[in-house]
């Protein structure tokens, strides 16, 4: 290990304090004794007394002979006396010595002459226990060894955080010789900002001296390796053996590995969150463009900077026709960035159906049905990428840099494509990146092609209904009438609510209401029966209930299906309505110039149940009252009672519109919610002044 001679900085000159011993010597306590010519004992230390046992008045003037050595031994002590004292040669070996005690001790000698002023000749030893010197000398051999040969990086630093001494391992971590550190401080080598934590964990381990262990993971590159590593800084304080503060050591161990395999497995965590997190959040309603825009949320800005989701245009056309060589037209369903960016505008917009030449990467994608990567853009590749050189300039002002391009591909038929790109994140995308915005793309494009099953079964469904649903006759008897149908949301399938408003002879007017309940294609064709049947019962003009009845055989020999429904017939001559109720929520008559009230009626059964008979009910009526017939879905949803909700409908009605359709629209708005899994019909009709010419 290679360290400075002294402090940096020293002078040389005795500090100004007082003595405190520390340091090797003391550690030894090394003792010293002179001699003078004849062998007799001149001076002796204190750390003589502790190692022979003698004190100074018993040993000075003593022959150092007759009083420390057995007298075996005497002869050789006085040959290697006089050897020393005439040659002037240096002696040093261990030497066995008598203890005050009466014990033998070995003890490690260092023999030498001095020669006075007077020209007089001493012999001076410097004498320690063996076993003491032996265990240090170990001690410090190991240590020496383990910081010369370890893979730690170790530095000590003094009390001013100037290099005092570098191992060669972290020679090598930094790529500066050893030499070059020595008296240099700290952050002279170690420049860069990010050792500034462990600069201010230096000054507080010197004042605390509370040790940090791994408190810092420090990742770069040295001079001497451009590759990525990790190290992690351990601090201690150093203390001399009396407590005095003399510096710190700064350990650095590479954690390479280490942190590579934490780095990977918080990657592997990350990735699996995002999968769960898009499994949440992709597909959560039946409606195509809503599930692109959740695919692009779910990717921006965990995965991706940018992110575009486009269909082809034959898909949702269902066309079905093959991709052929020439250009590729795709319909823009979702555009989503992490910030404000031209690379946006290079994108096709939402709901903009855009043509792709054969040689472009989205073309490609969908006719390969195989994921492209292309981790560093290069001008040749963003050519490819865009759709024209307008967009590519867009794209490159950017800074896009990393782009992937994932087939939506579900039960074996190419949707469209997923595109991510990446401008402020430095990273390119690599194969796991790939591999997780597959794993999206797959699970997005099956709910891409269930939204698009789903919205092409309910189109269909939704064309039958309406189909069978009525035109207003152009002139009613005394009546004037206004209605609305509403089709559930788009996550849902169309149900079978429909109304109708049939003129009879004798100026009479019927006013049906019904909900098939149940939904899809077989709800709509069931209500399309039952309207049929309503129209030929109507027509015999049979009592509203007898109409009921028949309509109950009717839907009692349809499988798995049953109805609600009003059946009111107005008759103008005698200003009355003739009301029936099938299981259906009663109607709302509001009389002109009072509040409005849901009529009491005897509820029936639904149409299907069979057996029931049911009843009708004659209401009076004038010139200007209105009726309001309407299904549940008006009215019910799922977290508020049934009978708040009429009382809401009964409060909207008391405030009068201009016109019936004003009413509808009112209706609507207020009661129908973006989201509600039901149809809904709804039927006014106002009394109007009747005379038998009219």
């Amino acid at each position: 290990m290679s360290a400075a001679d002294g402090r940096p900085g020293d002078t040389g000159q005795p500090e100004g304090r007082s003595w405190q011993p520390s340091g090797l010597m003391d550690l030894l306590g090394v003792a010293a004794v002179l001699l003078d010519a004849d062998g007799r004992i001149d001076l002796w230390s204190p750390e003589a007394e502790d190692l022979f046992g003698y004190t100074a008045e018993e040993a000075l003037g003593q022959y150092a002979a007759s009083l420390l050595v057995h007298e075996q031994r005497s002869d050789l002590t006085i040959k290697l006396f006089a050897e020393v004292m005439a040659t002037g040669e240096k002696w040093a070996g261990a030497f066995p010595i008598r203890h005050k005690d009466g014990s033998t001790r070995l003890v490690e000698f260092r023999n030498m002459r001095l020669l006075d002023s007077l020209g007089d000749f001493y012999a001076l030893g410097l004498a320690t226990d063996r076993s003491k010197l032996r265990e240090v000398e170990r001690d410090v051999a190991l240590s020496t060894r383990l910081i010369s040969q370890s893979p730690i990086g170790l530095a000590i630093l003094d009390t001013q955080l100037r290099y005092v001494a570098v191992n060669p391992a972290l020679e090598r971590m930094h790529g500066i010789p050893a030499e070059d550190h020595l008296g240099r401080h700290y952050r002279e080598i170690m420049t860069s900002a990010k050792f500034e934590g462990p600069e201010v964990g230096m000054w507080q381990v010197l004042k605390t001296g509370v040790p940090m262990v791994d408190e810092y993971t420090i990742v770069g590159h040295t001079p001497a390796d451009s590759n990525v590593h990790a190290w992690s800084i351990s601090l201690y304080r150093l203390d001399d053996p009396q407590g005095r503060v003399i510096g710190v050591a700064d350990l650095v161990v590479d954690v390479t590995d280490r942190y590579q395999a934490a780095t990977e497995a918080a990657e592997a965590r990350h990735r699996l969150a995002l999968i769960v997190d898009g499994s949440a959040r992709i597909g959560t309603t039946l409606e195509v463009e809503q599930t692109a825009r959740e695919l692009a949320g779910v990717t921006v800005p965990e995965l991706a900077d940018m992110a575009t989701v486009d269909v082809l245009d034959s898909v949702l056309q269902e066309h079905r026709l093959p991709l052929g060589d020439g250009p590729v037209l795709f319909r823009a369903l979702a555009v989503q960035a992490a910030y404000a960016t031209e690379a946006v505008q290079a994108a096709d917009p939402p709901g903009q159906i855009a043509a792709y030449d054969a040689d472009r990467l989205p073309t490609e994608c969908v006719r390969t049905g195989r994921p492209i990567l292309i981790s560093h853009i290069d001008d040749a590749a963003m050519a490819r990428i865009a759709r024209d050189d307008r967009a590519a300039t867009l794209l490159a002002r950017a800074g896009v840099h990393s782009y992937m391009l994932l087939p939506l591909t579900a039960r074996g038929q190419i949707l469209g494509s997923l595109g991510l790109s990446r401008a402020r994140n430095p990273q390119p995308f690599d194969e796991d990146d790939l591999a997780l915005a597959g794993e999206l793309a797959s699970r997005a494009a099956v709910c891409i092609d269930n939204a698009r099953s789903h919205q092409t079964v309910r189109n269909t469904a939704e064309t039958l209904q309406r189909s069978l649903l009525p035109d207003h006759p152009p002139h009613l008897p005394g009546l004037d009438v206004a209605s609305r149908y509403r089709p559930a949301q788009a996550a849902y399938e169309v149900g079978g609510d429909w109304y109708d408003v049939l003129p009879l002879d004798g100026d009479k007017t019927v006013l049906v209401v019904g909900d098939v309940m149940g939904s899809g294609i077989d709800a709509a064709v069931t209500m399309g029966r039952l309207r049929t049947g309503t129209s030929d019962f109507a027509d015999l003009d049979l009592d509203p209930a007898e109409v009921l009845h028949h309509l109950d055989k009717i839907t009692s020999g349809l499988e798995q299906y049953i109805a609600t429904c009003v059946y009111a017939v107005y008759d103008p001559h005698r200003a009355e309505c003739h009301i029936s109720l099938a299981g259906h929520l009663p109607p709302v008559l509001v009389r002109n110039g009072k509040h409005p009230e849901l009529l009491d009626l005897p509820t029936g059964t639904p149409l299907g149940v069979g057996g029931v008979p049911f009843v009708t009910t004659t209401i009076p009526v004038d010139a200007g009252d209105r009726l309001v017939l309407y299904t549940d879905g008006l009215v019910e949803v799922r977290h508020h009672p049934i009978d708040e909700r009429l009382n809401t409908l009964l409060r909207l009605l008391d405030t009068p519109d201009p016109t019936l359709e004003e009413t509808c629209d009112r209706l609507l708005h207020k009661l129908r919610l973006p989201a509600d899994p039901d149809d809904v019909a709804v039927l006014i009709a106002r009394m109007q002044p009747f005379t038998p010419d009219s």
